[in-house]
């Protein structure tokens, strides 16, 4: 059995909020990582408009709260 963990996709937030959310699952110790499109991707798929942030499974409805402190104020 792999020591890594499960992730499952977060959302998809623009670059700003995305670095703010992953500021904070740092400090909760939630395994994250991110996909970002870069400028030619994004310029020619509309579906890569911000940065996906995906989280450690077990720890999704902790992540998803501390997601919505960040966009939802």
């Amino acid at each position: 059995m792999s020591d890594q963990p499960s992730t499952v996709l977060l959302g998809q937030f623009t670059d700003d909020n995305a670095e703010r959310i992953v500021a904070r699952l740092e400090d909760a110790g939630i395994t994250w990582w991110v996909k970002s499109g870069g400028r030619f991707t994004r310029a020619l798929f509309a579906g890569e408009w911000g940065t996906r942030v995906f989280v450690d499974e077990a720890r999704l409805e902790q992540a998803r709260t501390i997601a919505a402190r960040i966009v939802e104020p």
